[in-house]
């Protein structure tokens, strides 16, 4: 692979933008621009959120009239609303699916590809707004991989760029978003270094092995898998919390004596904070009510409640926000408290470091496994790497620090910005894409 060019940011005036940078992410999401000269910063397009350059991927349905909001406009719109109306999140992870194609939202159907259309759209617009232009060619991050399966990971690339074509783009172009990365990275120092990309977001992690130095950034290999941040979160919802909304019941049905056990294909849609969101609220409701009729034992019943109150009220966003703020508690410290306050759930779970690790050791195994590989099939060994560049939220887990600075040595890690590494990446590759005269 040749070498990307990397240029740094100019803050002297320029022409307008003929690009923008779009990191279209499973959590959040970010623009920039560039022209062939220059790129621009990342865009302020929520003025609602805390940095305004981070658009949070989720959108809002209300009950009433199908208006619809996105990042933290959808929130504030749910929570007028007294919570009623769809609050949905993680839509990125339904891109290699090939079984979802659609959902129901109120009256009418939305493909999966309008549902992404609305985040993109928001971006393109907001940044016209921001810009003063009309900018019709976008950039788009894409993880390494977003399957294991080529076919499903060439479906989401197609998917990804029929939503850009809705939100009103007519050229599109890709570039991995570890690459991009790599590209931030290359543009911190001249002295030629081995650099290790791990970009670990909510639904991807991400490797790029290469050599970087003055301005430029040498690919030797890319890995990934889509395992990240939402499979931890999951992961504290199988392991600690789904029991606590009878996950472990036992029931019978009819007049038989055979004692079945929680079916697991709903357990898994339980712990997974986008397909949560989407459950079929009707069709769950009538299974959960048959299962609950089935239980003798009235702690049983009365944690199958609590399910039946999360699913009939469309509480999964809330229950995996929940999830997540305690996961970045114990981030920082060796014990959370779990709380989720709402009639007729009313739950505490005291939580300690180790039972999130225990939970979440399959998924950093996982991750850690695709890096290992990485690193085989660029031929580096992690002796070599001079510097390990971590970025994405996910990315400063303790128990994955832990392992990487195993590997590597602490010394050598370094923590890019969080949300901005990939989006700066994007930004310098839309830049030399409409200088090479391809955009």
């Amino acid at each position: 692979m040749p070498p990307l060019m990397s240029h740094a940011m100019s803050s002297a005036p320029s022409s307008a933008p003929e690009a923008y940078a779009i990191d279209f992410g499973t959590s959040n999401s970010l623009i920039a621009a560039a022209n062939a000269e220059r790129t621009w910063a990342p865009l302020a397009v929520d003025s609602l959120a805390s940095d305004p350059t981070v658009l949070r991927s989720i959108l809002y349905f209300s009950d009433h009239n199908l208006e619809f909001h996105c990042g933290a406009a959808a929130l504030r719109a749910s929570a007028e609303a007294g919570a009623r109306g769809r609050l949905i999140r993680s839509i990125k992870r339904f891109l290699p699916m090939e079984s979802f194609t659609a959902t129901r939202i109120g009256a009418r159907r939305y493909s999966l590809e309008e549902l992404v259309a609305i985040v993109l759209r928001n971006l393109r617009e907001r940044a016209n707004a921001a810009l003063g232009v009309d900018v019709r060619a976008a950039m788009l991050g894409c993880p390494a991989r977003f399957s294991d399966d080529p076919g499903a990971h060439e479906l989401a690339l197609s998917r990804l760029r029929r939503a850009a074509e809705l939100a009103g783009f007519t050229r599109t172009a890709v570039c991995e978003e570890p690459v991009a990365a790599a590209l931030d990275c290359a543009q911190a120092g001249t002295a030629e270094k081995l650099v290790a990309v791990l970009d670990l977001g909510g639904g991807t992690s991400d490797f790029t092995i290469a050599r970087i130095g003055d301005g430029r950034a040498e690919v030797l290999s890319v890995g990934g898998v889509a395992v990240a941040g939402d499979a931890l979160d999951g992961a504290i919802m199988r392991d600690c919390i789904s029991p606590h909304f009878g996950a472990r019941a036992t029931y019978q049905r009819g007049f038989g004596n055979t004692v079945l056990t929680f079916p697991r294909p709903l357990l898994e849609r339980m712990c997974s904070p986008a397909e949560l969101c989407l459950l079929d609220r009707r069709e769950s409701l009538e299974f959960l009510k048959d299962i609950r009729s089935g239980t003798v034992d009235d702690d049983t019943r009365d944690r199958l409640d609590r399910l039946l109150t999360l699913v009939e009220d469309r509480l999964g966003f809330r229950l995996f926000e929940a999830i997540d703020h305690t996961k970045r508690e114990l981030s920082d410290a060796p014990r959370a408290e779990f709380r989720f306050d709402y009639p007729t759930i009313d739950l505490a779970v005291d939580l300690e470091r180790s039972d999130f690790e225990r939970a979440a050791r399959p998924s950093l195994d996982r991750i850690l496994e695709r890096l290992d590989e990485t690193l085989l099939n660029a031929g580096v060994t992690p002796s070599e790497v001079d510097i390990v560049y971590c970025t994405g939220g996910t990315a400063r887990v303790p128990a994955f620090l832990a392992a990487v600075a195993e590997r590597f040595g602490s010394s050598k890690v370094q923590h890019g910005r969080t949300f901005h590494a990939v989006i700066q990446g994007l930004a310098e590759r839309a830049r030399t894409w409409i200088a090479e005269g391809t955009a």
